[in-house]
């Protein structure tokens, strides 16, 4: 019997390289859709149509090319997680965390495919589009835990107070995006050009309570990297920076946005952005744990 096949760790840092990009592409092309009133351009799930699985029909246009091209990613995913499961599940020495990690991609396709379903047949409602963005984060994030995971080298641990600090800029940036929902929810963008529920809520109101907590994030994404800095904490420190940097760009990314009455190229690059500060506070919390030595690790560099 011919021995079973083996990957190298780079055949692992790749397949969840791509994996990432991918993520964050779904999100970008989601806010496509949205901005250009394509939402119901394939008016039911799983079909396109009626009559048809594609958009290849007179009566979806423009929007339900658009609409359909977002769906088609959803294939794109599922190729980018089925090859990092086969590829750790190929790797020898097996990595545990990391199998476990690649197995949480796969529900989180699952769970971005019925949302998106539901979000459809019932016609983008405010709440369950926020759902389904919020499940795509937590895709993003289950990605970035594999890419982690698979990159990494083993670093001394962080001191306690940098890893309380990573832990508080987790959640406040958690807060940030949960808001954000409710902000687009709210605002003028339903995602489709006929009549659509939107969250009854203030928007001028949401927007300014958004804003104070990304403030916010912005402010303690500063801290941990002063407070990493006089601690040895290298990796943290060079991980909330570019953290610090991706807040800073959100923040006149929203301001402009905010006061030029939101033209949808200033919104897709929003969501863009806060796909990855949701990335980078999730590898700023990775960096702060306290690790230990395990030789079955993927050998890789710190990143």
């Amino acid at each position: 019997m011919s021995p079973a096949p083996t990957t190298h760790s780079r055949a692992v840092r790749w397949t969840t390289t791509i994996a990432v990009a991918v993520a964050v592409l779904i999100i970008v092309t989601g806010g496509i859709v949205r901005v250009t009133g394509s939402g119901l351009g394939c008016p039911t799930w799983p079909r396109c149509t009626a009559e048809s699985f594609t958009s290849a029909t007179a009566s979806t246009g423009l929007h339900g090319a658009i609409e359909f091209g977002n769906r088609m990613l959803t294939t794109v995913i599922c190729l980018a997680v089925g090859a990092v499961i086969i590829a750790c599940l190929l790797q020898r020495p097996r990595h545990r965390a990391l199998l476990f990690s690649a197995w949480g991609q796969f529900v989180g396709v699952l769970l971005n495919a019925v949302v998106g379903g539901i979000t459809v047949l019932t016609g983008l409602n405010p709440y369950v589009v926020a759902a389904h963005f919020l499940a795509a984060i937590a895709l993003l994030v289950s990605t970035t835990v594999s890419y982690d995971i698979a990159h990494r080298a083993h670093v001394p641990a962080p001191a306690e107070r940098t890893r309380r600090l990573a832990r508080w800029l987790v959640v406040v940036t958690g807060v940030v995006v949960v808001i954000g929902t409710v902000v687009t929810g709210a605002g003028p963008h339903p995602g489709d050009s006929t009549e659509v529920h939107r969250i009854p809520v203030h928007w001028a109101s949401v927007t300014v309570v958004h804003g104070v907590f990304a403030v916010a994030a912005l402010v303690l994404s500063a801290v941990v990297v002063v407070v990493a800095k006089r601690s040895g904490d290298e990796l943290v420190r060079r991980r909330a920076t570019i953290l610090l940097v991706l807040f800073v760009a959100q923040a006149a990314l929203g301001t402009f946005q905010s006061l030029d009455g939101l033209p949808g190229l200033a919104v897709v690059l929003h969501l863009g952005g806060a796909a990855l500060t949701a990335a980078g506070a999730t590898r700023v919390l990775l960096a702060a744990r306290s690790t230990t030595v395990d030789r079955r690790a993927p050998e890789a560099l710190v990143v």
